[in-house]
């Protein structure tokens, strides 16, 4: 089994910054492909970021692409989500995702272990 525990959400103004981070346990971090998504009240779970574990490679959603950075300390167990220029639509509960492949995946089908999510809002 695999413990999510994400921390840094908060309330920012458009265009500021904010950076998540997420702890993992019970397994060898370093094995496993992590994954950000989130989800707006009303609307489904959508893809945010991933970063596979196998070469490191990385993935974004098109709509933060450019403004946000995944990144992983593996010694940590940690995974991060920088977020820069953030914006009112980026408003979500952001939620921390885990997945044994060794490839990324946009499909939250796909992700097997999950947090419990830290609230983003961003006011215009």
């Amino acid at each position: 089994q695999v413990q999510l525990v994400e921390s840094g959400g908060g309330l920012v103004q458009a265009g500021e910054s904010l950076r998540l981070s997420c702890a993992a346990s019970g397994r060898t971090f370093s094995s496993l492909t992590m994954g950000w998504f989130r989800q707006a009240p009303g609307k489904e779970r959508e893809f945010v970021a991933a970063h596979a574990w196998y070469r490191g490679n990385t993935a974004y959603a098109d709509s933060v692409k450019g403004r946000f950075t995944i990144s992983r300390d593996n010694a940590k167990n940690t995974v991060y989500l920088r977020m820069n220029s953030l914006k009112p639509e980026d408003t979500a509960v952001y939620y921390c995702a885990a997945r044994d492949g060794t490839n990324w995946s946009g499909s939250a089908y796909d992700y097997g272990y999950w947090g419990q999510g830290t609230q983003v809002t961003v006011s215009s």
